[in-house]
């Protein structure tokens, strides 16, 4: 029923999923995305207690049906039924440990030839998983063990012992010294370097800690970690991709990645609900399906891509840089990366800010490392995250502040943009703050923050102030933060306020947002990346004469397109207005106008192949 283990000496790499009994939309969700991953080994909970429930048989010959026709499955048979147990909850030992062996020989005998290994509960050590108060002595854990090691081995089945975690050699001794390993195959252990661990000493050590047990028994079982993961509670997914990336040099035959996806944030974990916030972002995936950047670099071009990935974001040799550097909060974006590659081949150096979480910025960071070498710092990093913020600052005179949420998220997930956007710039401006040389910002602003106009006439910066749509909320609210603080602490700004950008797709993977939602049809202008790529560095170079200001910058009365409604045409107001730049101001000082010809832009709807 299951595919065949993997073949070869290189270690295998699977997932860890554990299911709520009849949520049928998770195991499909995850199903979906371990398949595009190209992943072949899951990891999953058989819950003893939720067998026994309602419904229980059936929800596991549904669940373990979708499982098993695709991956190659170790099943982890835990939490006793609480009326089985010396106390009534999952945790307990049970009052008859031979019940335990029932339940594993009626699982095996109901699937048949269905696995190689089942794994004897998980995290035994962990007091929140098995109650050793009741069982101090470990003398019920061992016999359940040994029974159950005793039944898989009748079907023909391995053993794994559930892993260890935190790592205990001693605890390990104790079960060989209690007869609970006679038949086992393998031993688990966990590890969680980043999150859980505060000591790490790297997979090496870990694993030559049990090997040492294990040659002082005598035993031939063999080392897997049954779970490793990192939470990115703190948006740091970089992180978690390095993590992945150790532990496929980890010195054993196979691991599991913890776990597909976060958990559901409304449901209450062992520890409670939402007592450890780390406990609910351990996913490769968000809670919806979308990949974080591990789950998409290891189902673009395999796991090999992360080990890749891991090394093209390796710190360099800051010490050899002459004079000081730019920073490019999202660098690695469709207006970024050109804006990085200009100010590279003019032989600055740059740090590259960038989440990665865009499709395809992994790869405008990859061509730029190896286009300009150390010129250029790939700092992967989340501007929400203050200490990564003050990282990649160091050593910046000046700053290009251009991160933004991924294209179109602004309008369907709110928190996002207003994270993002708003603290992820209050972040940077209060990391500039800090300073005592404080670098010179522009920013990325949009012409969302204006009231769209009644008549045909293009905006100047004293048209009134009206935040449109929730991304212009957000961005509107940062632009004033940023001359605020630019005034109130001596440090020099400028904010841009962008017309629609169009990026061509031959330069970018992205698909950059659509504009504000409106009613009735809107005249907009439209401004060419390398306009606006121009236009950056012109701010930045003429900052002390812009003063602190605001300027509009866009492609003007020329260059305009009309969008239609947001709204059903037929229930759409007949009306039409403009939000169309009048970027003068900015003009007559720096001398930038308009240079690139647009394509296509009369054809362009509400989701035009524009960003702002």
């Amino acid at each position: 029923m299951a595919p065949p283990p993997d073949a070869g000496g290189e270690a295998s790499i699977g997932v860890v999923n554990y299911f709520h009994i009849h949520d049928h939309a998770a195991v499909e969700r995850v199903v979906d995305g371990l398949q595009t991953m190209g992943v072949t080994h899951v990891r999953s909970a058989v819950s003893w207690c939720d067998w026994e429930t309602e419904g229980g048989p059936k929800w596991f010959e549904w669940v373990l049906g979708q499982l098993c026709s695709r991956f190659s499955v170790l099943p982890c048979v835990l939490y006793t039924p609480p009326a089985k147990g010396i106390l009534p909850k999952t945790s307990s030992p049970p009052r008859d440990p031979g019940d335990y062996a029932d339940f594993v020989d009626l699982l095996l005998t109901s699937y048949p030839d269905t696995f190689e290994y089942v794994e004897l509960w998980n995290e035994p050590n962990n007091y929140i998983e098995w109650d050793w108060t009741v069982d101090p002595e470990w003398n019920i854990f061992a016999t359940m063990i040994a029974g159950a090691a005793g039944r898989a081995r009748s079907h023909g089945v391995k053993t794994v012992l559930g892993g260890m975690s935190p790592l205990d050699p001693n605890w390990l001794n104790l079960m060989f010294l209690r007869g609970a390993m006679e038949e086992i195959d393998v031993v688990g252990i966990h590890g969680f370097p980043g999150t859980w661990e505060a000591v790490w000493e790297g997979w090496g050590s870990h694993v030559d800690r049990v090997q040492e047990v294990l040659d002082r028994h005598s035993s031939d079982a063999d080392v897997w970690i049954t779970e490793c993961g990192f939470s990115t509670w703190a948006h740091d997914e970089f992180r978690q991709l390095q993590t992945l990336a150790d532990l496929l040099d980890a010195p054993v035959p196979r691991a599991y990645w913890y776990s597909a996806e976060d958990l559901d944030a409304a449901r209450e974990t062992l520890d409670g609900f939402h007592c450890d916030e780390r406990a609910y972002h351990f996913g490769l995936h968000r809670r919806d399906g979308t990949p974080k950047l591990a789950a998409r670099i290891w189902g673009s071009d395999g796991l090999g891509s992360v080990r890749r990935m891991r090394a093209l974001a390796a710190g360099i040799d800051t010490d050899r840089w002459s004079g000081p550097a730019t920073l490019v909060t999202g660098g690695a974006g469709a207006i970024g990366s050109l804006l990085v590659e200009r100010l590279a081949a003019d032989g600055r150096q740059v740090v590259v800010l960038d989440n990665l979480s865009r499709a395809g910025s992994e790869v405008s960071l990859r061509l730029l490392k190896e286009r300009f070498g150390d010129l250029i710092r790939a700092d992967v990093g989340d501007i929400r995250d203050p200490f990564a913020v003050r990282r990649a600052l160091q050593g910046c005179d000046e700053l290009f502040h251009l991160a933004a949420p991924l294209p179109g998220l602004s309008q369907h997930d709110a928190p996002l943009d207003l994270a993002v956007n708003l603290q992820g710039t209050m972040n940077l401006l209060e990391e500039i703050r800090r300073l005592e040389h404080r670098p010179a910002l522009v920013f990325a602003s949009t012409l969302d923050v204006y009231q769209p106009s009644q008549r045909p006439e293009p905006i100047s910066e004293d048209h009134p102030l009206s935040f449109q749509g929730i991304g212009g909320c957000s961005k509107g609210g940062a632009d004033q933060y940023v001359l605020r603080y630019g005034s109130a602490f001596g440090f020099p700004v400028v904010v841009f306020r962008l017309s629609l950008v169009e990026v061509p797709q031959a330069r970018t993977e992205d698909r950059p947002p659509p504009p504000a939602p409106h009613e009735g049809m809107q005249i907009r202008d439209v401004l060419h990346v390398d306009d606006v790529v121009a236009a950056l560095l012109l701010g930045m170079e003429n900052h002390e004469v812009l003063g602190g200001g605001a300027y509009n910058v866009g492609g003007g009365p020329d260059s305009v397109v009309m969008l239609r409604p947001s709204v059903d045409p037929a229930s759409a107001p007949a009306t039409c207005t403009y939000l169309v730049a009048d970027p003068t101001a900015f003009s007559d000082i720096t001398g930038w106008v308009p240079r690139m010809k647009l394509s296509g832009v009369s054809s362009l709807t509400e989701e035009p192949a524009v960003g702002s």
